[in-house]
């Protein structure tokens, strides 16, 4: 129990908090999926095929088997055929050639070049390496057709083993990963607030900077994995309300992607103040604590708008919206206060002013990112751009389906063009 309070003081994970997240991450459900569906597949080929050792039927499972059921049905086709083409390509060079030093090359040139006419988009490495194993491990053609049979016995098990047994909503874990941006952006915002009322080392103001610049790459790392939540979201019949969860979570991180930017640029402006005023404070006194004051509300405003974009992962969201709401206020009211004290400060000190004022606006850009009102007009937007491509989508197919019963229509009454029976059947006989 010392240890977990020691360790959470310092800002360091919980070691059993951390072994639990990492049971639940995707690599390591990947990881366990493609194990089962490749013994199963070898299982089932065992059954099906007359090779002793048929392990082109788990290679191509362990190929189709993917995170989520949306990317195993789209990806998973242009597996196969990768795999299947590899395996045709190296059907035929044991019939001709068998496998040499220079046949090898040839074999890897032409499934390559191949692979770019069967359309298997970005697995064209995939049928060399597909061709390179089955010809290493077959030199006879009679033998290499169950390597065919084999592929097809793994690619069924794969599709059908993300089918039967659907893979986990990725929802959470993207949450997670949303949230740990947040504090880590609440983190830099505190340190500003704590190091602003005093005097500021060029050195000091140059990490934080550096700092910041790292949240883009976290920012990538999230994109990562709401990327993958969303996929995880798509054709999954678990999920009722995929398109929600997924809007809610893109705008969220859009919103924190923006603040972040502006977060680094108004760590840029201190950065230049400090380099202005190397011996003395970056404000007066009175500017500085309503400035530490903003940026403590801030810090607290991010994190509380984390908590509420993944309310569908994460309890107390009225309560973070509550938070959230006064927090901006406070820190709207704290703000103007800065800016009066520092007009003032400009008119019997003029110098450096534009980084004060950039300074302000980049404090009111976070503002205007985080509040609540802008948000929901963005979901509001979201939402009806969906709404309309889907209500599109569906308008065209209905218009298609209502041409194709007037076409049937047609073809069922017989009606006649200019001279069939209906034409003549008001002629009297001679």
């Amino acid at each position: 129990m010392e240890v977990q309070k020691a360790l959470k003081r310092r800002g360091l994970p919980d070691p059993l908090t951390t072994l639990v997240r990492r049971g639940r991450e995707p690599t390591v459900v990947q990881t366990v999926r493609s194990t089962l569906a490749a013994v199963i597949a070898y299982v089932v080929a065992l059954w099906l095929s007359e090779e002793p050792a048929p392990l082109t039927a788990p290679l191509t499972a362990l190929l189709v088997v993917q995170v989520t059921l949306y990317s195993t049905l789209t990806t998973g086709i242009r597996r196969v055929n990768s795999v299947v083409a590899g395996v045709l390509i190296a059907i035929g060079f044991s019939v001709l050639v068998g496998l040499t030093w220079w046949s090898l090359g040839l074999i890897i040139l032409a499934s390559l070049v191949i692979g770019r006419f069967v359309r298997v988009g970005e697995f064209v490495p995939e049928v060399a390496i597909s061709a390179m194993l089955v010809l290493g491990v077959t030199r006879v053609a009679e033998t290499s057709w169950d390597r065919v049979l084999e592929t097809l016995i793994g690619a069924v098990v794969g599709l059908l083993f993300n089918v039967l047994l659907v893979p986990p909503v990725w929802v959470q874990p993207a949450g997670e990963a949303i949230e740990d941006l947040a504090r880590r952006m609440r983190g830099l915002l505190e340190d500003i607030a704590e190091q602003i009322s005093g005097h500021t080392p060029v050195a000091e103001a140059a990490a934080r900077l550096h700092r910041a610049r790292r949240l883009d790459h976290d920012i990538v790392e999230v994109d990562a994995a709401l990327r993958q939540a969303e996929d995880s979201l798509r054709l999954n019949p678990r999920v009722k309300e995929g398109v929600l969860h997924r809007v809610v979570l893109r705008t969220g991180l859009d919103t924190l992607e923006i603040s972040a930017v502006v977060l680094r640029v108004a760590t840029r402006t201190l950065t230049d103040l400090a380099k202005q005023r190397t011996r003395e404070t970056l404000f007066p006194a009175d500017v500085a604590a309503s400035l530490q004051e903003v940026f403590g509300h801030l810090a607290r405003a991010v994190e509380s708008f984390a908590v509420v974009i993944t309310s569908q992962v994460t309890a107390n969201a009225e309560q973070a919206e509550t938070r959230l709401a006064e927090e901006l206020a406070t820190a709207r009211t704290t703000r103007d206060h800065a800016a009066d004290l520092l007009l003032h400060q400009v008119l019997e000190h003029p110098r450096q002013w534009q980084l004060h004022g950039a300074l302000l606006a980049e404090i009111d850009r976070i503002l205007d990112e985080l509040d609540i009102q802008k948000r929901t007009q963005r979901l509001v937007e979201e939402l009806d751009r969906h709404t309309r491509r889907h209500h599109d989508r569906h308008r065209t197919l209905a218009t298609l389906r209502r041409h194709l019963r007037r076409q049937d229509r047609r073809g069922g009454t017989g009606e006649p063009d200019g001279g069939g029976p209906a034409a003549g059947s008001h002629r009297t006989p001679s």
